[in-house]
This record gives C-alpha cells, sequence and structure tokens, in this order.
C-alpha cells in the first residue's frame, strides 16, 4: 500500500461485466522544454550546467525539480509514455483507477513539501488526528487512533481499548512499545534532506557526512537490527501470534510491504519509531482525492516545464557512460555534466557503468515484493467508512475511492489492498475479485446481495524491494564511484522503507550530491549543448505552451 518505487514490470487486467479489457491506448510522447522566458535561469544558458535525469517516478521527478529550482538546465528521460513510475492512474469506461492505493503520514515531511511544490497539496486529506477503523469479520470494530496526548502516552487508549486482543496481550504490546522506541534511538536521527541551494550562489560543496544515512551510528548497531526479524525480536519480547497478526502486522505490512516475520528489524524499527513513538501527529494519515497521475505526474511535468527543463517520454535509456559522461539512448547520444539514475533496482546494473556501485551485480538481491488492488465499484454505497483495516479477513486494507473515482451518481468504487501478495499472484482476475467481494460481503452487510457493475484487477509485481534481514547492507547511497554520476530511488540508503517519502528523499539528496560535484568545478557545460545531439528536433516554444494547454492528458501522461 505504502510502496513508490517505479516497478520492474506491471500487469494489468480487467474482469468487467460491461466491456473486455485490452492494452490501455498509447497517447503521443511528451517532448521538448517550456519556452525560455518562463525559466529562471539568469545567467547565460551555455553556461549552465547540465543534468540528465534517468526516470519519471517519484524520485525521478524530485531529483529533476531539485536541480532545475537549484538553477541547473535539466533533462528527464523516462522510457515509458507517462510519468509517475509506481503511482499511476487510468480511466476505464468513464471511471477513473489508481493503479493501487497510496496513502503517506504527517512525518512523510519531503513528500508534503514536493506536493506542495508542485502544486498537488490541496488535492489531498490528512486527518487531522490518526483514526484507524479495524474491523473483524465478526462485525467486532475497533480502531488504532492517537490523543492529545505528547508522545508515547499518545496511543495508551487505544492499546488498551483494541478490542482485537485480549487484556494481557495489551498490556504486552505497551512494553513492547517502549521497547521498540527505545530500539528507535540506535538509528541515525530522522533528518529531512534541504532544499538544494541555488548554484550560482556560493555554498560548501555537499558531502557524505552531510547526508549519510548512516553517519553518527555505529555499524555494528544497524548491522545488528538488520540481521534478524522483526517478527523474532516481537517474540523475543512476549508477543503471541495473535498480536503480531492483528497489531504488528497491521502497520508493519502496508508499510514495508512484508510481514512481520519476514521484515528486517532495521526497517520495521524505522518504521515504528518515526511514525508512531517518537512525535504524536507523525502517524496522521493522509490520501490522495483525485487520480495519482493528476496529483503527481501531470503536477510536475507542469512544475518541470515551467522551470525550462524538457521532459522526455518514450526515451528509454539504453546506458550511462563515464568518459564522455552522459546517456546512450536508441537514436543517439545525450552529453551531461552530471547524471542522475532514478530506475529501478532491478534496472541499475544493466544501466550504470562497471563498478559504478559496490555489490552492483547483487542489487537484484533486493528482491521484489508484489502489491494487488482489487477495485469493486457497487452500485449504492455498502461501506461508510473513507477506508479501514481488516482482522479475520483476507481483504487487508479497503478504501472508498469513490471521490478520486470521479463517481457521483450514487455509485462507490470500492478498493481492497493486498499488500506482500505473492500468494495471488497466480490467480486469475476474476478469482481475485469474486474472492475479495465475498471477503468484503463477510466484512460489511451492507456489501451482500448489491449489484457491482464495474470490476478492476491490477497488479505490480515488482511495487517494491523486500526489506529483509541482510538487505541494508545492499542498499547504496547516492553518490557513485563515478565522478557526476548519482543515484536516487526508494531501494536505495534512504533508511526510509520503499514509500513515497523514500523516493522523494533520495532524488532531493541525488540532486545535492550532483549540486555538490557541479560546485566543485567538474561540471562546466564542456560536454556541449544537449539540443540535438539525441537525435530529437527540440519543438518550438509557442507550439509546445499550445500543446500542452490544448492537451489536457499532459500528451499521454496519463492512460
Amino acid at each position: 500500500m505504502g510502496g513508490c518505487q517505479e516497478p520492474g514490470g506491471v500487469q494489468t487486467m480487467t474482469a468487467d461485466r460491461s466491456a473486455e479489457s485490452g492494452a490501455f491506448d498509447h497517447q503521443p510522447s511528451l517532448n521538448g522544454a517550456a519556452s525560455r522566458g518562463s525559466a529562471p535561469h539568469v545567467v547565460a544558458d551555455e553556461l549552465v550546467p547540465h543534468v540528465v535525469v534517468v526516470g519519471g517516478g517519484l524520485a525521478g521527478l524530485a531529483a529533476g525539480l531539485a536541480a532545475a529550482d537549484a538553477g541547473l538546465k535539466v533533462t528527464l528521460l523516462e522510457r515509458r509514455n507517462r510519468l509517475g513510475g509506481a503511482t499511476w492512474s487510468f480511466e476505464r469506461n468513464g471511471i477513473n483507477y489508481d493503479n493501487g492505493q497510496h496513502v503517506f503520514m504527517r512525518c512523510f515531511t519531503s513528500y508534503r513539501a514536493f506536493l506542495s511544490r508542485i502544486g498537488s497539496s490541496h488535492k489531498v486529506h490528512l486527518q487531522p488526528r490518526l483514526d484507524v477503523p479495524v474491523l473483524s469479520s465478526n462485525g467486532k470494530l475497533g480502531s488504532i487512533k492517537r490523543s492529545s496526548l505528547p508522545a508515547p502516552l499518545h496511543l495508551i487508549r487505544t492499546l488498551l481499548s483494541y478490542p482485537h486482543l485480549s487484556f494481557k496481550e495489551r498490556l504486552s504490546a505497551m512494553r513492547t512499545a517502549l521497547a521498540l522506541r527505545k530500539l528507535g534511538k540506535l538509528l541515525p536521527p530522522d533528518i529531512a534532506p534541504k532544499p538544494c541551494e541555488p548554484i550560482f550562489r556560493p555554498t560548501p560543496r555537499a558531502t557524505d557526512s552531510d547526508f549519510d544515512s548512516k553517519h553518527h551510528v555505529k555499524a555494528d548497531q544497524l548491522s545488528d537490527l538488520d540481521s534478524q526479524t522483526f517478527g523474532s525480536w516481537l517474540r523475543e519480547k512476549g508477543e503471541s501470534s495473535n498480536a503480531i497478526q492483528k497489531l504488528w502486522n497491521l502497520i508493519v505490512l502496508p508499510t514495508a510491504n512484508l510481514p512481520a516475520d519476514q521484515v528486517s528489524l532495521l526497517l520495521a524499527t524505522r518504521i515504528f519509531a518515526t511514525g508512531l513513538l517518537t512525535s504524536a501527529p507523525a502517524a496522521d494519515i493522509g490520501w490522495s482525492e483525485v487520480p495519482l497521475s493528476e496529483l503527481h505526474a501531470e503536477a510536475a511535468a507542469k512544475a518541470l516545464l515551467k522551470t525550462g527543463a524538457q521532459v522526455r517520454t518514450q526515451a528509454a535509456a539504453q546506458k550511462i557512460t563515464a568518459d564522455p559522461l552522459g546517456v546512450e539512448l536508441s537514436d543517439g547520444f545525450l552529453a551531461a555534466d552530471a547524471v542522475i539514475a532514478a530506475v529501478p533496482h532491478t534496472a541499475a546494473d544493466s544501466l550504470l557503468p562497471a563498478e559504478a556501485v559496490a555489490q552492483q551485480a547483487q542489487l537484484r538481491d533486493l528482491g521484489e515484493s508484489p502489491i494487488i488492488n482489487v477495485h469493486i465499484v457497487y452500485d449504492e454505497p455498502v461501506c461508510e467508512f473513507s477506508f479501514l483495516g481488516t482482522v479475520d479477513s483476507e481483504a487487508q486494507f479497503v478504501f472508498d475511492r469513490t471521490s478520486s473515482a470521479g463517481l457521483t451518481d450514487g455509485r462507490q468504487c470500492l478498493g481492497v489492498s493486498l499488500s506482500a501478495a505473492d500468494e495471488y499472484l497466480p490467480l486469475k482476475p476474476q478469482e481475485l475479485i469474486d474472492h475479495m467481494a465475498a471477503e468484503l460481503e463477510a466484512l460489511l452487510p451492507g456489501a451482500r446481495g448489491v449489484k457491482r457493475s464495474q470490476e478492476m484487477v491490477t497488479k505490480e509485481v515488482a511495487a517494491t524491494f523486500r526489506g529483509t534481514p541482510g538487505s541494508n547492507s545492499l542498499r547504496p547511497s547516492q553518490p557513485t564511484s563515478i565522478p557526476g554520476v548519482f543515484l536516487a530511488g526508494a531501494w536505495t540508503d534512504t533508511g526510509w522503507p520503499a514509500t513515497m517519502e523514500g523516493a522523494v528523499r533520495s532524488g532531493i539528496l541525488a540532486a545535492n550530491y550532483a549540486l555538490g560535484f557541479l560546485r566543485n568545478g567538474a561540471g562546466s557545460s564542456q560536454n556541449g549543448s544537449s539540443q540535438g545531439e539525441s537525435g530529437t528536433e527540440a519543438v518550438a516554444d509557442e507550439d509546445r505552451e499550445d500543446k500542452i494547454v490544448a492537451d489536457k492528458s499532459l500528451a499521454g501522461l496519463t492512460q
């Protein structure tokens, strides 16, 4: 549910009673830059260092904007015909669907700043105070909510009254939460990266000590936390299997996209320490009220174009080269003063120069964890909650997607989000739909007998990396051994799980490192202008602006 990394492969399948599904219509790609009159640069264009960002997911978009805002010339390349990475949406029979449910928390400071930067803050809802209804198939309703007390006292009432655990299990959970909070003090401080300073302002060069998530933390502490699963640690603390399933998994499963018995204790500690146990408001939950492509891709594309950046979709990078520095494309070579590779970990090895990253050939060992979403449109409202978690049900989390779906005719669209969904991958779409519809009927009596007018299954086979024990050592930081080449992506060493926050932070960090490299005199645009070297003719400025205004889908950024 919280995954945001750009997937290595996406399967979108439909079981629709009103129409058979096929491949989504592909629309023209978005190429070219905005008119130079809209760019903020105050020096001659040929003097501005050129940064090429490979990848148009959240990490790439954040990196591109951070670099452009600092005064750099930016070209962003995306192999698909859309931006947004794993956060995308499409329209089917008049209804908007997201590929999956993506929520955020108040502690997602970099992501929320990104939304503000692209003008999308007003399109999301953020709870004033954490409140997660938790419903059992037997009808018992509880909640995970916070009070106005400071952390960790803000959760006492929830833990003492949580109806899905016995009184003994509730007391044990309180002791375990305090132990987990203490464990969190071993982690690096959770400090969000600052936006890049403009490159033409004399500031010190960025260094590893500024941004390294392991700074001031003993390596053996991190290694110890990363050597065991969260589930094994919980059992050492006396947590029962029932408590792990009905409390701890309810939080860690959708956040890390792995259950407690598989996820690294290090990753789980970050989730709970930062999200729940250090600051009372940190875990307040937010979600988009519009389709994700509108929230992220379209808004970010407009923001990038306004800086004078060039955004190219359907531009597949073949290889990043070190000498000369740049990116090989199928239609030519794009020279650069710095390159940010914002691609999935499964694609990094083949894209990067050899030995750019330690254990480069082992990056694939980070693995992949899938997320499946089942979308069902009911002819009348059947659920009174904006969202809810479940226990004793396979419908892990249920979301009311009616608003973002664009429904105003009395129908209700529910989305069932299944994290770490390996066991469901072999099932056919209709099997998944029927199974989850039955689960919803067991949870929501009002759904029984109500006609379902449209149904959809979306599968992100490689939604996130697998944050299992040992994974932390495989997550590289942003700099590589190749001067001028940097990494971004939720899988890199951000200290966070594969969330939208982790993706945005990685992009800002990569841009900061690129600026430090360029300020040091390494980038001086000696590689020449990027225009024309890739074999793609630039679009006339006035034509480009007309095209953006005329094409409400931003030239194929939504499907």
